[in-house]
């Protein structure tokens, strides 16, 4: 298995724009040098989302996730790290020098990143069954033809054909093979042991792209008119494919919905091809299935603004209105769009230019309480408890936004629309939003109450439960953790160091007219930062802080000459993790530091330094006098008891000194 040299791997941090590399998958907008948006990793409508491209890292200060792209393509591909350079590489056109992988390295090869190299392997066999196979061209290519679909947009979707027959796509997989695992995994087939079928045979197939372009599951659709048969068969579920976050044609859409800040949401794939088609490439589908949560996000990350649209002869249209009530709870603004009876945006871009088709959706939009009074009007007529429903409906839309300001123009709206008083829809609206907050809270609640009654039960059933605090044993089995991958909780202290060490390390310690100025003019913050921790031969309570600590040694020694950017940009991911969260967080400073900004802290290096390494040192001491008489307190034997207490005592000389340094602080233990 390959694996991708180093001078490769530096090409492609070289190469790699971490704004361009974040661009495609959340909408960024310029904050002085930085870049925000909407967290892709959580949810939340206020930005929380920051990017740095002059450092070329990204932290979220709402979820804590940072770290460089690299790292950003990882996390939110759930890829390997050699997959993620393997991604970055193709988007800057950077050639692989692959050699093979070690045992350890081959690990990192995982089950997901197996699936997505024989879903990739799937789309190319579809495609050339499609393309240059006599049945291919006879039955699924024609298929297309008949709809109406370009040569360029077959080969923008990378249509395909899937032959008809019991196994034929099986038996050419593991003839090059792929794993029968993987197989079943994907749902590309079904094997066992007696048993091989193919999923898709003698259907045409819509590959489903994620937004980075990668195939993650497909839709087959039948040519038989056989009703018995369905329709449509769609991957299931797995490990690289969940359909309630995916939305069809995001990857193609996702530029032109940041550039005209608008996202257009269909039903259909044929809707959102044909639409293409037609010059509207802003648009993606919900593949078929009820709008989800986790779709509606995913537009929210590139626009806020969602326009629906809706078949002329739909019937599920009063249905589908639950979908509107989503949109809106997530902060978006809708509009909607109605076809013309008997139209669906497939057949309707068909039948009209492209300037001619923007101009019918400019004139036809409306917001939704237009588009939800006409609708459910008609049922009302001039019945009052029907109109009074009608008006419930209503109000309940607007009640799900949580954004007051835009809650209180949507009032005004209806109450002219509907002719009711203002103060009548939000007596209605509040009893709405309080209802929902209570019932929130009664569920909350309750969830409480039952984790605390299966906790009582689990204990009550085996006696020997341990508590939820209590730390396994060791596995003498286990693979030893490495630095990297121990959770450890930080010492602000501790913390404090290494934030200097990392962000301010090669700079001056001192400068002009400074105390130490003439005799150390060339020492770094780094310089003094390692030299007292050797000294004193001190070592942090976090592990990954140590080894940092150790790695910035070697990179001195190495001469290198920008350590931020080789942890920032570490292969480690945990390293890279905590380089940036150490260079970008908010940092919660002691009272000490109040009164200045960390972004002013290296123009107090010479003060600010000494001081945070004897607030170290002084923790650390407390720390060892709590482990002496905590000895004291439980050991029998004489010459170890009076071993500790002369420690104590030199630990609480010790003590005294420092706090004398940082003022005479009382020091509580």
């Amino acid at each position: 298995m390959p694996r991708i040299d180093k001078n490769t791997v530096d090409k492609i941090y070289d190469a790699v724009r971490i704004e361009e590399i974040v661009g495609d998958y959340v909408s960024l907008k310029r904050r002085g040098t930085n870049m925000m948006g909407l967290c892709p990793f959580h949810d939340e409508k206020t930005p929380s989302f920051t990017v740095s491209p002059a450092k070329g890292i990204y932290k979220c200060f709402g979820c804590g996730k940072g770290g460089n792209a690299i790292n950003f393509i990882m996390e939110i591909e759930q890829i390997s790290y050699y997959e993620a350079l393997k991604q970055v590489a193709e988007k800057y056109h950077i050639h692989i020098e692959e050699k093979e992988l070690s045992p350890e390295e081959e690990k990192q090869f995982t089950d997901r990143d197996g699936m997505m190299v024989l879903n990739e392997f799937a789309r190319k066999y579809f495609s050339d069954q499609l393309l240059r196979t006599d049945e291919g061209r006879s039955v699924g290519l024609s298929y297309f033809k008949q709809r109406a679909f370009s040569d360029q947009t077959i080969e923008k979707f990378q249509l395909g054909y899937s032959p008809e027959g019991k196994d034929i796509f099986t038996n050419e997989c593991l003839n090059k093979g792929y794993k029968e695992e993987y197989i079943n995994k994907t749902g590309l087939a079904t094997i066992k042991p007696d048993y091989k079928r193919d999923r898709y045979a003698g259907r045409v197939i819509f590959p489903i792209h994620n937004q980075s372009g990668k195939v993650v599951a497909f839709a087959g659709r039948t040519l038989t008119t056989d009703k018995s048969v369905a329709k449509y068969i769609n991957s299931p579920e797995s490990e690289v494919y969940h359909k309630s976050n995916i939305l069809y044609g995001i990857y193609h859409a996702k530029k032109q919905i940041q550039r005209k800040d608008n996202c257009f949401l269909v039903e259909g794939y044929t809707d959102v091809m044909s639409l293409h088609q037609s010059g509207i490439e802003n648009v993606v589908a919900s593949s078929g299935t009820s709008l989800t949560q986790g779709q509606i996000r995913l537009i929210k990350r590139f626009t806020e603004n969602i326009t629906v649209i809706y078949d002329g002869d739909n019937a599920g249209i009063k249905a589908s209105l639950r979908g509107i009530d989503m949109i809106l709870s997530e902060g978006l603004n809708v509009k909607t769009l109605l076809l013309p009876d008997g139209e669906d945006p497939d057949s309707f871009a068909k039948s009209m230019g492209a300037s001619e088709l923007m101009d019918y959706i400019e004139k036809n939009c409306t917001d939704f309480i237009h588009f939800k009074t006409n609708l459910l009007i008609a049922d009302a007529e001039n019945d009052p408890i029907k109109m009074a429903k009608l008006i419930q409906e209503i109000v309940g839309s607007i009640a799900v936004i949580p954004n007051e300001i835009t809650r209180t123009v949507y009032i005004k709206s209806c109450s002219n629309i509907l002719e009711v008083a203002e103060d009548t829809l939000w007596r209605e609206c509040n009893k709405i939003i309080n209802r929902k907050n209570q019932d929130k809270h009664k569920e909350q609640e309750r969830r409480i109450s039952r984790e605390r009654y299966e906790k009582q039960q689990a204990v009550q059933n085996n006696p020997n439960t341990p508590p939820d605090n209590l730390f396994l044993p060791h596995d003498a089995d286990a693979p030893p953790q490495t630095p990297a991958s121990q959770s450890v909780k930080d010492k602000p202290e501790e913390r404090m160091v290494m934030t200097f060490l990392i962000r301010y390390g090669e700079m001056r310690m001192f400068k002009e007219g400074d105390l130490y100025y003439d005799e150390y003019p060339d020492m770094t913050v780094s310089d003094f930062i390692i030299n007292e921790l050797d000294v004193d031969e001190l070592r942090m309570n976090n592990p990954l802080f140590n080894f940092i600590v150790d790695e910035y040694r070697q990179l001195k020694e190495d001469g290198d000459k920008n350590p931020e950017r080789h942890f920032t940009h570490h292969q480690d991911p945990k390293i890279s993790q905590t380089a940036v969260d150490l260079t970008a967080e908010r940092h919660e400073l002691s009272k000490m530091y109040e009164a200045r900004s960390i972004d002013d802290n290296e123009h107090q290096l010479a003060t600010l330094v000494p001081r945070i390494m004897t607030e170290f040192k002084l923790q650390w001491v407390i720390e060892q006098i709590k482990e002496q008489m905590e000895i004291l307190k439980t050991e029998t034997d004489e010459e170890k008891l009076n071993e500790a207490t002369i420690t104590y005592k030199e630990l609480n000389k010790v003590k005294s000194e420092l706090s004398k340094i940082l003022g005479n602080r009382i020091v509580l233990i």
